[in-house]
């Protein structure tokens, strides 16, 4: 088993999920008492939040690119960027090391196309939503029409997600928030919707909806561990 490098919390919430996802899947792909080899260089949330507010994507980048170098040097065999909004500087980050980094939307696309779908919904931060790194990776790298709410939408979204669900407050209006925006992109022709926050499936899931949900924790952990076990 090669040894899972992780850049996380942002925020520690879906982080965690990250570290229960790994061990679980390494269970069942195992059995016994087998658990995932990993390691994690943890920033602090507070220092990433204010900087991307303040469209500090510089600073970032350093950031992510020494957190990544420690990753390594710490013995992993690869990198996950915990988190789609900070993959905006992954061509940097994948630069500067001399490990593979598995990239959240392309194990996602992946995953997409599994199920034949070529029009999606996609939810996050006002970042993912908005700038090209991420949805302009899944339109010209793997041909998947991406389609994202309306700007009042996007707001709604982004408030959640800052205000709420990175500190692990789960509510029922913000529940409900949700889902009438989820319905709004189905009605537009989204034949699935990318959960592309890790932590919006903390209050986003599948047992709510009929239509497709991707979530992005969940493909990317697991995609992690199949690498971890068979590459």
């Amino acid at each position: 088993m090669k040894t899972i490098g992780m850049i996380g919390g942002m925020s520690w919430e879906s982080s965690l999920e990250y570290y229960r996802i790994l061990n679980q899947t390494v269970k069942q792909e195992l059995g016994g008492f087998h658990s995932a080899k990993c390691v994690m260089f943890s920033v602090d949330f507070e220092e990433i939040e204010q900087l991307q507010h303040k469209g500090e994507w510089g600073k970032l980048t350093d950031i992510m690119v020494l957190a990544a170098q420690k990753v390594e040097k710490a013995g992993a065999d690869c990198i996950l960027i915990c988190t789609n909004t900070m993959h905006k500087m992954a061509p940097e980050v994948e630069a500067s090391i001399n490990i593979p980094l598995l990239h959240i939307a392309d194990v996602t696309a992946k995953q997409i196309k599994s199920k034949g779908q070529k029009k999606v919904g996609l939810l996050g931060t006002k970042f993912t939503m908005e700038q090209e790194f991420y949805k302009g990776r899944l339109e010209k790298d793997h041909g998947i029409e991406v389609m994202v709410p309306d700007p009042d939408q996007r707001t709604i979204i982004h408030n959640i997600l800052y205000q709420e669900l990175v500190k692990g407050e789960i509510t029922e209006k913000s529940k409900n928030e949700f889902k009438v925006i989820i319905e709004s992109l189905n009605k537009r022709g989204a034949q699935g919707i990318i959960l592309g926050c890790t932590e919006i499936p903390l209050l986003v899931k599948q047992t709510d909806y009929q239509i497709e949900l991707y979530d992005t924790t969940f493909i990317h952990a697991q995609a992690a561990v199949q690498w971890a076990l068979h590459e």
